[in-house]
């Protein structure tokens, strides 16, 4: 059985998440629009887990879980209310969904699905951005206390919260530096992109970047950080550590997320007006090609917002939030292969790959 793999990992990591855990079949709060009843993945056995999309369903307050080979939607539970973000855990036993609909990070079990525990983060948190990092620290942005929360485990095995205020409006997406160091977010309201010293030792540092910054991600070697400003259609590089940008590309209309890809290579932005993806060189800070989603007639149909790559960077998956879809596109042919059905309002993604996950590693 499934659950007998990942249960080992499950107690070692989960001591830190033990506040407001459920009780065993409890759902969450302020959900059950869109449960489907489908048989639980821990009735399977371990060799038969294919590779897994799981996605967060923000107007329908559930979780969907889609088998990448067949393409099919096999299993969909509620969550809490406006999910938006999530974060797998470095061994993929678990996921942390950020409940932008209320004050909580809920952590849920991926071989059955259970929600495990409920971590508050307090009066009119809205978390939104949300990364698990591969030292066992979640960390998530709480954008009505303009701040984030890095959450660790306490001695007690009850969750440590410690929370960093940015000073900034609107604090919604999140990068986070490997060895923990800092994190970075974009802040819609105030129009500027935030550098947080998580050892405490500093100030938080914001510089202004574009209109409306949303989209952020570190590049893998960590020397970059990588902002799209969805009100000026701009792509920004910046140094992490001096917060000096250092290029500006012009992208598609309104780029929602930006992406680095794992090779290091390219970023892609999320173009929403234009039902598109820009793809830059790093090395050149040029935009070397444009990939059609869907198009500009169908933009507002579609609605794609967030952006995933594979693992291997071969494909990109692309969530359409007001159709219900994910689009799998191909990246070296900029090719749509499928869509992928999703619960009402797929938003936030993350891939379990169980050979790549508990061996590839």
């Amino acid at each position: 059985m499934i659950r007998a793999a990942f249960a080992p990992l499950a107690a070692l990591a989960l001591g830190a998440l033990s506040l407001g855990a459920c009780a065993p079949g409890e759902q969450a709060g302020n959900a059950g629009e869109g449960y489907v009843d489908y048989p639980p993945l821990g009735e399977r056995d371990f060799a038969e887990i294919t590779p897994t999309l799981f996605v967060t369903n923000k107007r329908g307050n559930s979780l969907s879980v889609i088998d990448l080979e067949s393409g099919e939607e096999t299993s969909r539970v509620p969550t809490c209310a406006n999910p938006h973000e999530l974060a797998l855990s470095p061994k993929g036993n678990m996921l942390a969904v950020a409940c932008y609909g209320g004050t909580s990070v809920d952590v849920f079990a991926t071989d059955s699905l259970e929600r495990l525990a409920s971590v508050d983060l307090g009066t009119n948190a809205r978390p939104h951005g949300i990364v698990w990092a591969e030292s066992g620290v979640i960390y998530a942005t709480a954008e009505g206390r303009q701040s984030i929360f890095r959450i660790t485990s306490g001695e007690d095995g009850k969750p440590e919260l410690t929370e960093f205020p940015t000073g900034q409006r609107g604090s919604h997406m999140l990068a986070v530096a490997p060895d923990g160091s800092a994190a970075w977010t974009t802040d819609l309201g105030s129009r500027t992109v935030t550098r947080i010293d998580l050892s405490g030792g500093a100030a938080p540092v914001s510089v202004t970047v574009g209109e409306e910054p949303e989209g952020i991600s570190l590049a893998p070697d960590h020397n970059a950080l990588w902002v799209s400003a969805r009100g000026s259609n701009q792509a920004f590089e910046l140094d992490p550590t001096t917060m000096e940008v250092r290029k500006t590309v012009d992208t598609g209309r309104f780029p929602l997320r930006l992406l680095v890809r794992p090779q290091d290579d390219v970023a892609i932005t999320s173009d929403l007006a234009d039902g598109g993806l820009t793809v830059i060189d790093l090395a050149s800070g040029e935009v070397v090609r444009s990939i059609a989603v869907s198009s500009p007639e169908e933009a507002e149909e579609r609605f794609q917002v967030t952006i995933l790559w594979s693992d291997d960077g071969s494909r990109i998956y692309v969530a359409e939030t007001a159709s219900d879809t994910i689009a799998e596109v191909d990246y070296a042919s900029g090719e749509v292969l499928r869509r992928l059905p999703t619960g009402d309002g797929g938003d936030g993604m993350a891939i379990f790959d169980p050979v790549e996950d508990f061996f590839g590693n």
